[in-house]
């Protein structure tokens, strides 16, 4: 869930106050819409959605080749094979909400949400299960697997009324499902298309939503990444990948890298001209060389000429955004270029302090300004490995409790009458090495302050 960040400077007030009382280069671009599976297949299924929403909303979003590399295209945000939006009656079972994994309260905490589709009432138990898989795919990247514990997982279960995703196995075949995930989309084999707006119903239902994942039932290799999603309830894009393929994950890795990291895309297409525009706002991509980059101590200068876990070191290396001339990336190949890679040191750094846009440093099962007496104990969980815990009583360091994540209050010995309230204040701080812009390390510190008395 989105926190407000404590910086340097707001951290100080805090304690001030409570002294007194947060590649492969990819084929050229598609162009504008062309038929997708619903004019090869004919007739959308009995009930489907009407198509005629969809010439009147669009999305720019990428689709990924088996070998790795990505394309952009345009497609419709609505799906012909998508079941109708007032189906009457609803499915049993159809909107559950389960916790995949919970590590504390959604305030403190990147929640992702995972909706299926093409999973019958029968088959809600298969997409627990490809769910969870989807998930130890994707923490098996870095930084997620260093960073787990920030996130809490759900699934939000979609009846669909028949089996599996259209287009699968061939273009023709069509299944009337809640989301109305289709491949061929936009004639592309591997593109896979939803209906948006289900999307959005079936996220609603859970507690929180900031990162967004459908996964069809299908082992057809394919998925799509809409980056230009933002939606009133906090998630930015959406990614499809297909449930029973094992590289599939990887598609949700590189969507987060634009929802999370704020990051461009690393790849360029043949023909695609030389970039004469600005310089980029995403950190990953830049007009500057390496030199520029020096003298300007601009974007990722801190880690030029390092070793990067995608392989290689970090530079300037020409061809990025869609263009082969005229801006740099930073390695030869992340990620963000193509997938069965790693993020890049500068990408590693975005994707932590997006991490910490949701998720907190510090949490605790003791809402904040919570009066405890004498007799309390307050425990709080330190999610990032290696963090460093600092308490403050009335704004003064109790050495003694330096790193404790429990405290009992009578250790505090607290003076004067007992009605009297004291501030007793933790502050967490994550010292990783993988960020290293002191911009971006305000956004890994986070304090919580309590009341306590005698």
């Amino acid at each position: 869930m989105r926190r407000a960040r404590l910086t340097a400077l707001a951290l100080a007030g805090v304690t001030a106050v409570a002294a007194l009382s947060a590649t492969t280069t990819a084929a050229a671009a598609p162009g504008p819409s062309s038929p997708g599976p619903s004019a090869a297949a004919g007739a959308a299924p009995a009930g489907a959605a009407a198509a005629g929403t969809a010439a009147a909303r669009s999305h720019e979003v990428e689709a990924f080749g088996e070998d790795g590399s990505i394309s952009r295209a345009r497609v419709p945000g609505s799906s012909p094979f998508a079941a109708p939006k007032l189906a009457a009656p609803r499915a049993a079972g159809d909107g559950t909400v389960t916790p995949v994994v919970h590590n504390g309260s959604t305030a403190a905490k990147l929640d992702v949400v995972v909706i299926g589709d093409g999973y019958t009432a029968a088959e809600q138990d298969k997409f627990h299960a490809d769910a969870a898989t989807k998930w130890q795919e994707i923490t098996a990247v870095e930084p997620y697997r260093t960073y787990r514990a920030l996130f809490n997982v759900w699934t939000v279960d979609a009846v669909s009324a028949e089996s599996g995703a259209s287009g699968d196995p061939d273009r023709t075949t069509v299944r009337n499902t809640a989301l109305g995930s289709y491949f061929w989309c936009e004639d592309i084999e591997r593109l896979l298309c939803v209906d948006t707006d289900a999307v959005d119903r079936y996220a609603a239902k859970a507690p929180q939503a900031d990162l967004v994942i459908v996964v069809a039932n299908t082992a057809k290799y394919g998925g799509a990444g809409y980056n230009d999603i933002v939606s009133p309830l906090g998630y930015s894009g959406i990614a499809t990948v297909a449930g029973g393929n094992d590289r599939s994950g990887q598609i949700a890795v590189h969507e987060t890298g634009h929802s999370l990291g704020k990051l461009a895309d690393e790849y360029f297409y043949d023909g695609g001209g030389t970039y004469q525009g600005d310089e980029p706002a995403e950190a990953n991509t830049t007009t500057l060389t390496a030199a520029d980059l020096r003298r300007t101590r601009t974007k990722w200068y801190r880690w030029l000429g390092r070793p990067s876990p995608d392989g290689g070191t970090v530079g300037t290396y020409e061809g990025a955004g869609y263009y082969p001339s005229g801006l740099y990336r930073p390695t030869d190949n992340s990620i963000m270029r193509s997938l069965g890679r790693e993020f890049n040191l500068p990408g590693r750094e975005a994707m932590i302090a997006g991490f910490y846009r949701y998720a907190s440093p510090l949490a605790s099962d003791t809402p904040a300004g919570t009066v405890l007496h004498r007799g309390d104990r307050l425990t709080v969980q330190l999610p990032a490995p290696g963090t460093r815990l600092r308490w403050y009583l009335d704004g003064r360091e109790v050495r003694g409790l330096r790193d404790r994540a429990t405290v009992r209050i009578a250790d505090l010995d607290l003076a004067g009458p007992r009605f009297l309230h004291h501030c007793l204040t933790a502050v967490a701080t994550d010292p990783t090495d993988a960020v290293i812009d002191p911009e971006l390390r305000t956004a890994l510190t986070d304090a919580v302050t309590w009341q306590v008395t005698r």
